[in-house]
């Protein structure tokens, strides 16, 4: 799968994630702080790694910032972009299923190194849901996007 990762600094799990993301054989799309060449702030990175998944040159997107909030309300100013903000595998479980998130939000700050694997663990392998009333939600979210 091809991933864009975005993050404002190298700290927290903001390197783990890149190495881990390798790990599971993931290609890699750098941005922020993570690229030499960009502008490290939370929005400008956020939003460049969310832009990568609405034109459908990657498959997700995982933003971080120091809370992943402002991570993740960049990325969800992108038409096309469902960003989950995700503290735990459950949450990132729930995500998948229910909203068919394709933006990770992690906080830099609060993620440990085993919350960080078992959420990528959860993320990775839970499907969206085939359910028509959650289908129904998820293309409402599009109606919205279009008539805001």
């Amino acid at each position: 799968m091809r991933i864009s990762v975005a993050a404002d600094e190298r700290v927290g799990v903001a390197e783990e994630l890149v190495g881990e993301l390798g790990k599971r054989g993931h290609e890699i799309v750098l941005h922020g702080a993570l690229s030499a060449e960009e502008r490290d702030d939370w929005a400008w990175a956020s939003e460049a790694a969310a832009r990568d998944v609405a034109r459908g040159d990657t498959d997700q997107a995982i933003v971080c910032c120091w809370t992943g909030t402002g991570a993740s309300i960049a990325a969800n100013k992108v038409p096309g972009v469902r960003a989950a903000l995700c503290a735990d595998a459950l949450t990132a479980a729930g995500a998948r299923t229910w909203n068919d998130a394709n933006v990770l939000a992690l906080s830099l700050r609060s993620t440990s190194s085993a919350e960080l694997r078992e959420i990528l663990d959860a993320w990775f392998t839970t499907e969206p849901s085939a359910s028509p009333d959650d289908q129904a939600n998820i293309a409402h979210l599009a109606e919205i996007e279009r008539h805001p």
